[in-house]
C-alpha cells in the first residue's frame, strides 16, 4: 500500500509544480460559464428557466472533472516515453497498487480543479443553495474523477503516443460532455436522445452535482449514486486489466 501513497503523491506534486497546467485547466471553464451563462441566461429566464448560472454550474463542474481526470491518462504514455513507467513497473509491487496510486491522483487533481471552477463561479453569481449538501458534492466529485481517470488510464495503456491518444480522446469526451445534460435540462428530451443521455456516464454525474448543489436532480441522487458506484468500480476493473498489460 506504500506504493499506493507514493504514487498519489507523485501526482499530485507533478500537478501543483505545473502553473500553467492549473491556470489553463480553468481557461475552458471559464469561456463556457461566462459565454453561455451571460448569453443564454436571460434567454433561459424568459423561457421561466430561472437562473441558467445555476443550473450551469454543476454541468461545467462535471466538464472539468472529465477532461481533467481522462487526459490524466495521457502521462501513462510520457511516463512509458521517458523511462519513468519502465522503472515503476520492475518495481517488486503490484500493478494493481501502482493503477490505483496513478487513478487516486489523478482523481484528487480532478476534484481540485473541479473546487476551483467552484469557487470561481461564486463571482459569477452562483450560490449553493444547502451548503450541508457541499460534503457529498465533493464525494460525488472524486467518484466522478476516480471513474474516468481509470477510462483514461485504460485507454493509455493500449497506446504508445500522443496524437492518437488524444484523437481517442476527443473523440470519446465531446460526446460524453455535449450528450450529458450539462448544458441543457434532460428532462423532455425526444425519446433517442433521452435514451442516449441515459447511457451516457457523465448524466448521472451531472444530475448528483446539480442536485447537491442546485437542489435540482432530475434522475434522483440515490439513482445517480448506485450507477456511478458501479461504473466506477467496472472502469477500475477494466483499468486494471489493460494495465496488466502495458509493455514499455
Amino acid at each position: 500500500m506504500n506504493a499506493v501513497y507514493v504514487l498519489w503523491i507523485r501526482q499530485i506534486k507533478r500537478y501543483l509544480r505545473s502553473r500553467a497546467r492549473i491556470i489553463g485547466a480553468l481557461g475552458q471553464p471559464l469561456l463556457f460559464l461566462v459565454a453561455l451563462g451571460y448569453g443564454i441566461g436571460p434567454i433561459y429566464r424568459k423561457a421561466g428557466g430561472g437562473n441558467f448560472i445555476t443550473f450551469l454550474v454543476p454541468g461545467i463542474i462535471a466538464q472539468t472533472l472529465l477532461f481533467t481526470s481522462i487526459f490524466s491518462g495521457s502521462e501513462i504514455i510520457w511516463d512509458r516515453q521517458f523511462g519513468f513507467l519502465k522503472e515503476t513497473l520492475v518495481a517488486p509491487v503490484s500493478r494493481f497498487y501502482i493503477m490505483l496510486g496513478r487513478t487516486l491522483g489523478g482523481a484528487t487533481i480532478a476534484v481540485f480543479q473541479g473546487l476551483l471552477v467552484l469557487v470561481l463561479s461564486h463571482f459569477l453569481g452562483f450560490r449553493v443553495v444547502n451548503t450541508w449538501m457541499l460534503p457529498l458534492a465533493i464525494v460525488f466529485m472524486f467518484v466522478i474523477g476516480l471513474m474516468f481517470t481509470a477510462l483514461g488510464t485504460a485507454i493509455a495503456s493500449r497506446l504508445t503516443d500522443f496524437q492518437a491518444f488524444q484523437l481517442i480522446i476527443n473523440f470519446v469526451v465531446m460526446p460524453l460532455f455535449f450528450l450529458s445534460g450539462a448544458l441543457f435540462p434532460i428532462s423532455g428530451l425526444p425519446p433517442a436522445l433521452a435514451i442516449v443521455t441515459r447511457l451516457d456516464p457523465l448524466a448521472y454525474g451531472v444530475d448528483a452535482l446539480r442536485g447537491t448543489l442546485s437542489n435540482a436532480s432530475q434522475l434522483g441522487i440515490i439513482n445517480d449514486a448506485w450507477v456511478l458506484a458501479v461504473l466506477t468500480l467496472v472502469f477500475l476493473a477494466l483499468g486494471t486489466y489493460l494495465f496488466q498489460s502495458v509493455e514499455v
